[in-house]
């Protein structure tokens, strides 16, 4: 483009002509750019902070979650673990007066079989010193065997029940060995089999030490079997006095044993038996006494009381009287 000539004036056209090729950007985006310039890092404004932020904004919102996290797991952990002590204190509690009443328990028990002992040999020196004391000690004797009040012992049958083993696939290892419930014991198993024993001959039973008698009850409680109110573990011995060929030979033709047979052939029960030369089987809980009638020396033998002296209105009778029994069935 040529300059115009000395003394000569620009034209209009011209002079914009000149000025868009001079300024070729807007002001405005001179402006903007300008102030983008000033917010960038290491410009001297201090826009270096907003910057910052949003470069490790993502970075900053994980570290806050995961912190947050961390606090509630260990608020859960630590309620837990509270939880978890107070459970344990209250299980070792529970485990402490168990322990106390077990030990309260077993020494009432020897009291009791100690005072027992003393009454059944003050009661035998004193039936000794006459005729029919004597034959009082026999009846007693008799009627003592027959309610299983007494030790006895002597030849006899022993049959032997226990669960169905594992399965073959199950977890030894793990612990995990796990039993079907028909190939558990029932209580109506050893109920079978008592009976049977019974209806063989048998003169006297026991489950695992615990003597059968007249009141005695064989019932479940739970996964647990009580006999005269006594739980009983696996495996289950059930001891029977008799002949044992006879005793043997008639209990396995009942039909309580065919049962139980049976049991054992589809369900895996074990049921086994064999004959002792030696059985000892303890005594059993007696019936507790409610009243008792003193011996009038003067009356004849086998004389009933008087009528209207019932012994439980009687104030002026020497009676025994308990608030309850106790009955084993």
């Amino acid at each position: 483009m040529s300059a115009p000539a000395p003394g000569r004036q620009r034209s209009l056209g011209a002079s914009l002509l000149d000025q868009v090729l001079a300024e070729t950007l807007d002001p405005a985006y001179a402006q903007a750019a300008a102030a983008r310039t000033a917010r960038a890092p290491g410009s001297d404004d201090g826009g270096a902070r907003p910057g910052w932020l949003r470069r490790y904004r993502g970075q900053l919102l994980v570290a806050l979650t995961l912190l947050i996290a961390g606090l509630l797991a260990s608020i859960t952990y630590d309620e837990a673990a509270a939880g978890a002590q107070g459970r344990d204190q209250a299980r070792q509690a529970l485990r402490d007066d168990i322990g106390q009443e077990s030990d309260t328990a077993d020494d009432l028990a020897a009291q009791l079989e100690e005072l027992t002992a003393q009454v059944t040999r003050t009661r035998q020196q004193a039936l000794e010193a006459s005729v029919v004391g004597q034959r009082a000690l026999e009846q007693l004797a008799a009627a003592g065997q027959a309610a299983a009040v007494v030790a006895v012992s002597g030849p006899g049958l022993r049959v032997t029940m226990d669960n169905a083993p594992p399965a073959a696939d199950s977890d030894p290892v793990g612990g995990s060995e796990e039993v079907a419930g028909a190939g558990i014991v029932q209580d109506g198993d050893l109920q079978l089999v008592v009976n049977a024993l019974w209806a063989s001959g048998a003169e006297a039973i026991s489950i695992n030490g615990q003597r059968i008698g007249a009141t005695t009850a064989i019932r479940q409680a739970g996964k647990a079997i009580l006999v005269d109110l006594n739980p009983v573990t696996t495996p289950y011995e059930i001891s029977a006095i008799g002949d044992p060929q006879d005793l043997s030979n008639a209990f396995l033709s009942t039909p309580e044993a065919s049962v139980v047979a049976r049991l054992s052939r589809d369900y895996g029960l074990v049921f086994d038996f064999a004959r002792a030369d030696h059985l000892a089987l303890p005594a059993g809980t007696s019936a507790e006494l409610r009243w008792a009638i003193p011996l009038d020396p003067d009356a004849a033998p086998g004389t009933a009381p008087a009528p209207g002296t019932d012994p439980s209105t009687d104030p002026g009778s020497d009676l025994v009287a308990p608030d309850d029994t106790t009955d084993g069935g």
